[in-house]
């Protein structure tokens, strides 16, 4: 997500009462390159809300240098100090609210105030604005750019199998006994974006994302697998705070270069089809466009995705090519059932259509006058989440995924996907998430190794990660990873 994206998602929070969740995207904002106004006077509001008087005091001062921001905040400001039992300095604030012409809803709002004040019996008065809702300070444009370097260790680089087989697959049936492999690797993630704010509630934007793990022996750099992205296009934002309602378009061509080698599991050397070098098969080049779009509602809101790309892969000299093409049409709908609990619903429907890929028979064998092959996914998912208190959060999720191979349906399969998480934000400064899945997969027709003599293909996955985040400064944040 973009900073302007974090921003967005934090107000949304915010008018659903969620301000420890709305303070988190406003802080993955500020760390995303944000650094305005509007973001101090957002996040000086929702540490407000929370209770948290100090660095919302903190927050608010730094709205100030804004002129369109600086009523609202001087306003707040007098609110919080009340809370803070500074009786003195929110009269100052107040009596800066009242004299001046500017706005009378803030004018009569502070009047109010501090006759009750004199009176004893101040009310927490609402928060004149969210700012966002009144005023967006806007530049024309600007360049928002992130990296994440880190280091870490593999302990099966190549995702050998831990214990000897027959390979069914030769029909000598040799037993294989897997080397398994480990090491430190480099991970790396690099991004710019520059957005042109060229109307009122659209701009268009250029971005550029590099993302990869290198490993720093020379005799496990076959493991090593990166990605260069190029995207352009526009983003269209829409709210009407008077109905609590939000449009969101987005619409981008995306152009992408993926390299990694194609090694044996058994050895992590590179693979031969007899003595020819294939290693190369799993580069590809992928491009298409792509088209997002979201009405937002205070419960309810409706969504639909749209891609279509062509992924053309290295030629090799032995061996099918995986070029093919993809087609995806994706719907969702999410409705919240309460300021700490959400269900939402997605559906979609997509396709990968090859271009040099022969389809299996029904008895494991790949002729090459066979028709190419075609895969129609239809999948559905349902995630629910959950506050518990504070800033912790849980979610679980269920997803079917139904595969149908056109051709006699050799690699048919139903897929259940089961996963939870927990988010939990601990103070200002650390934060924690957990998440894991357990994904079965049923073939029907498939046999293991395409061998019939093997038995059915049989396949179960479950794979989990935890990530603590230590926020250092406002750009500068320490995470431990792990898979």
């Amino acid at each position: 997500m973009t900073a302007a994206e974090y921003f967005d998602d934090g107000n949304r929070l915010y008018r659903d009462n969620l301000y420890w969740a709305a303070l988190l995207r406003y802080r993955q904002a500020s760390e995303a390159g944000m650094d305005t106004p509007l973001l101090h006077y957002n996040m000086g509001v929702a540490h407000y809300r929370a209770n948290q008087h100090i660095r919302a005091r903190e927050e608010l001062l730094g709205a100030l240098e804004s002129p369109t921001l600086r009523l609202g905040a001087q306003y707040s400001l007098g609110l919080n100090a009340y809370a803070m039992g500074n009786m003195q300095e929110a009269l100052d604030w107040f009596r800066l609210a009242r004299d001046q012409n500017q706005n009378r809803r803030i004018a009569e709002y502070a009047r109010i105030a501090i006759s009750r004040i004199h009176a004893g019996q101040v009310q927490e008065d609402p928060i004149v604005l969210q700012a966002e809702r009144v005023q967006r300070e806007r530049d024309f444009a600007h360049l928002e750019f992130r990296t994440r370097i880190g280091f870490g260790t593999d302990d099966n680089i190549f995702r050998s199998p831990s214990d000897p087989y027959v390979d069914f697959s030769d029909p000598a049936l040799p037993l294989v006994t897997p080397v398994v492999q480990s090491g430190a690797f480099m991970p790396l993630n690099m991004s710019a974006k520059y957005f042109v704010n060229a109307y009122d509630h659209e701009g268009f934007f250029g971005a550029y994302r590099l993302s990869g793990r290198y490993y720093q022996d020379k005799e496990l750099q076959n493991g090593n697998e990166y990605i260069h992205e190029l995207s352009f296009g526009s983003e269209y934002r829409r709210k009407n705070e008077e109905a609590n309602r939000e449009r969101r378009v987005f619409s981008a061509f995306k152009i992408a270069q993926h390299d990694e080698v194609y090694y044996d599991p058994d050895t992590g050397d590179e693979r031969q089809i007899g003595a020819v070098d294939v290693s190369d098969r799993l580069d590809y080049l992928r491009y298409g466009p792509e088209l997002r779009f979201r009405q937002s509602h205070e419960r309810l809101s409706l969504g639909f995705v749209i891609k279509g790309q062509l992924w053309n892969y290295e030629s090799v000299d032995a061996g099918n090519e995986y070029d093919h093409e993809y087609f995806l049409f994706g719907a969702n709908t999410q409705y919240r059932f309460s300021p700490t609990s959400l269900l939402r619903i997605e559906l979609s429907k997509y396709s990968r259509r090859f271009g040099d890929r022969p389809s299996f028979e029904l008895d494991g064998t790949q002729p090459i006058t066979a028709p190419t092959v075609r895969y129609d996914y239809l999948e559905a998912a349902l995630i629910a989440r959950q506050r518990l208190f504070g800033g912790l959060w849980f979610g679980v999720e269920y997803e079917r995924t139904d595969r149908k191979d056109h051709y006699v349906g050799y690699n048919n399969y139903i897929r259940d996907s089961y996963g939870a998480e927990i988010h939990w934000l601990i103070g200002n400064r650390f934060e924690v998430e957990i998440e894991g899945f357990y994904r079965l997969y049923n073939y029907e027709n498939a046999f293991a190794f395409h061998n019939p003599a093997a038995g059915r293909k049989t396949l179960e996955a479950a794979d989990g990660r935890v990530e603590i985040e230590y926020r250092m400064t406002r750009s500068l944040s320490l995470v431990l990873e792990g898979e």
